[in-house]
């Protein structure tokens, strides 16, 4: 009723040319409206709209048309939940939470682990770097007179009674381990198997091989010798994901490598060496560079017994890594090595030391002593061992070496060492400002060492010393006995 009068206003109030321009713009607006209409899409092409996320990505195969030769379209929203979504969405599905698990495990890490990754990383451009100028060979090294056995018999028939017996044990121990426990660490003799402890990260990197290799060739084993080195070329791999004992693999597999080496004159120990420590080197990543006592071959990341005061390194540890890293830059020409150990040498001389002792225990992150508590036996003995035997390396000739040897040792003798009420002579343990009256196993190498010290020693005292040696040994051989069934 009201469109015909509207319509009827408007005829009667325009003139012709402008009522004939409006006709043509209303007949164009009703043309598109329902034309609009005629070409919507069919309503199922909206089912992919109404589809997850995943439906829209994955590609369906048009049923009929999944053949590899076929030519068929990929047509998204058609057809059905065949295999290849199925494979393609679980594919998507599995690295979605393999990223997020990777995410997470970042973030559980340790401000050092982070830290020593980075520097791992560092470390593994460098030697991208180095090696896109190509493999360099490690540098000559003017090598000693080999020395070993020389097919002659003491004089002495008891001598050599004695010395072929050892020999017979120590044939009897490796054929042992080569038939029940061949590239394990060690063998457990009575269940006849192979066994590692944690200090290897229970990989199988036959120390016992290593460790012994210089023993054999000493003693003119030979063909075992042999045996080892092949072991070695073939099966010594350290790019293990393990967590080993800085100081045991260094003072085994390197200290056995490296006299392995010296005695025979074969490269392969040498270049076995070499690889070894660059895994160590990341141990020393610490804000003291007081190096950690376990370190992770392949990451490179360190940590602290668990059970060491207040998470410290322990001096019998990093104390006794100087003669083979001081014989690795020798041997390669890297000042790395030497840098390291000798950068542990200054710190703890400018250390205060409570009563001129040297405690067991430091600190790698804060540079300070841990529990005061000193012993010449476990936990601390090599450290001394090692100040002598650099000097004695050096040829006499690090008298920083020798003097702090002589320092440790006053104040060895005026604190711990002690007559029992029965006169045997022992070393005690100093805790907490107290001496401890007990002397372990352990220490009992301390009369050798007193006896390898004396010449050299300051004031005239060699006679002294070698007599201190002697009541330490008898001491220790006392213990033994009266023990003993």
């Amino acid at each position: 009723y009201f469109l015909p009068r509207i319509i009827s206003f408007f005829y009667a109030t325009l003139r012709l040319s402008e009522k004939f321009i409006l006709l043509l713009i209303l007949s164009a607006f009703i043309t598109l409206c329902f034309g609009a209409f005629f070409f919507l899409p069919d309503n199922s092409k909206h089912k992919r709209f109404d589809l997850g996320l995943e439906d829209v990505l994955i590609p369906h195969i048009e049923p009929g048309k999944e053949g590899r030769h076929s030519g068929g379209q990929v047509i998204h929203g058609q057809g059905g939940h065949d295999e290849h979504r199925h494979s393609l969405r679980d594919k998507i599905r599995a690295d979605h939470e393999r990223a997020l698990q990777e995410a997470k495990e970042k973030l559980r890490k340790s401000k050092e682990e982070l830290r020593a990754e980075i520097q791992t990383e560092k470390t593994k451009v460098a030697e991208d770097l180095k090696k896109k100028d190509g493999p360099k060979p490690l540098p000559p090294v003017p090598m000693p007179k080999l020395v070993g056995i020389n097919d002659g018999d003491p004089g002495d028939p008891d001598v050599k009674e004695k010395r072929d017996k050892i020999r017979e044990m120590m044939k009897h121990a490796w054929d042992s381990y080569r038939q029940y426990g061949w590239g394990h660490n060690e063998l457990k003799p009575i269940a006849k198997k192979g066994h590692s402890t944690n200090i290897f990260g229970n990989s199988q990197m036959g120390a016992t091989i290593v460790d012994a290799l210089d023993t054999l060739y000493i003693m003119g084993l030979h063909d075992e010798f042999k045996d080892g080195q092949e072991w070695i070329e073939q099966n010594l791999d350290f790019s293990v994901n393990a967590e080993v004992s800085v100081f045991e693999v260094n003072i085994r597999f390197i200290g056995g490598l490296l006299a392995a080496y010296y005695l025979s004159g074969q490269e392969v120990f040498k270049v076995k060496a070499v690889q070894l420590a660059e895994k160590l080197l990341p141990a020393f990543n610490t804000p003291t560079g007081i190096p950690w006592a376990m370190v992770n071959l392949k990451s490179g990341v360190g940590h602290n017994w668990g059970w060491a005061s207040a998470g410290s390194s322990i001096l019998a540890e990093f104390g006794t890594l100087h003669m083979e890293f001081v014989h690795l830059t020798y041997l390669t020409g890297n000042p790395a090595y030497y840098q390291k150990v000798m950068h542990i040498r200054k710190l703890l001389a400018k250390m205060d030391r409570p009563n001129g002792l040297y405690p067991n225990y430091l600190n790698p992150r804060t540079g300070r002593w841990g529990q005061h508590h000193t012993s010449v036996g476990g936990l601390g003995d090599s450290f001394y061992e090692y100040l002598l035997k650099a000097w004695l390396m050096s040829d006499k000739t690090d008298t920083e070496a020798r003097k702090t040897y002589d320092d440790a040792i006053e104040a060895i003798e005026r604190h711990l060492i002690r007559k029992s009420n029965g006169g045997l002579t022992f070393i005690g343990e100093w805790k907490n400002g107290h001496l401890e009256r007990k002397m372990g196993h352990l220490t009992c190498f301390a009369g050798g060492m007193f006896a390898l010290g004396a010449d050299g020693s300051p004031d005239d005292k060699a006679g002294h010393y070698l007599q201190l040696g002697a009541e330490i040994a008898h001491t220790c051989h006392e213990s033994y006995d009266r023990t003993g069934e």
